[in-house]
């Protein structure tokens, strides 16, 4: 993978944790967790997805040139 894509998938990754931080403390996501006890759907795969692609980004770019 490309240093270019890397960085690209870890600062997508930032971004979605970013905003999966911010939607846990919508009023939305407030009465989803009063009534059900979890953050809403969305919330929870915007910082799932975050992490997912900050890892991908951060293993390719500190494995991807000792790949060569």
């Amino acid at each position: 993978m490309s240093k270019v894509l890397s960085l690209a998938f870890l600062v997508v990754g930032i971004i979605l944790i970013i905003y999966g931080v911010s939607a846990s403390d919508s009023v939305s996501s407030d009465l989803s967790r009063l009534f059900t006890g979890a953050p809403t759907d969305r919330t929870i795969w915007l910082m799932i997805g975050g992490a997912a692609a900050a890892i991908i980004g951060t293993s390719g770019l500190l494995l991807g040139s000792k790949a060569r």
